[in-house]
């Protein structure tokens, strides 16, 4: 299901891809949704939970690894970390 989702938002949406600037979105109060690759780091998850978790955002963590996400997104690297 999240798959779909991705590709969704990756279709209608507006997507910022990257830790930092997903970090930025969730302490600005403009991220809706967040979505996590398998395998990113503890240090990062937690982070970004601690964010989504003061202003209500959606974690969506996903199924496939950083490597397979960028691919999903066509893009020619890895990403651990978007939201919209």
């Amino acid at each position: 299901m999240s798959l779909a989702e991705l590709k969704k938002a990756l279709k209608e949406k507006t997507i910022t891809f990257g830790t930092d600037k997903t970090l930025k979105m969730l302490r600005n109060g403009t991220a809706k949704k967040v979505f996590l690759a398998s395998n990113c780091t503890q240090e990062t998850k937690e982070t970004i939970a601690h964010y989504a978790k003061l202003n209500s955002v959606e974690i969506v963590i996903m199924k496939q690894p950083s490597d397979e996400m960028g691919l999903t997104c066509k893009k020619p690297f890895s990403i651990a970390v978007l939201c919209y």
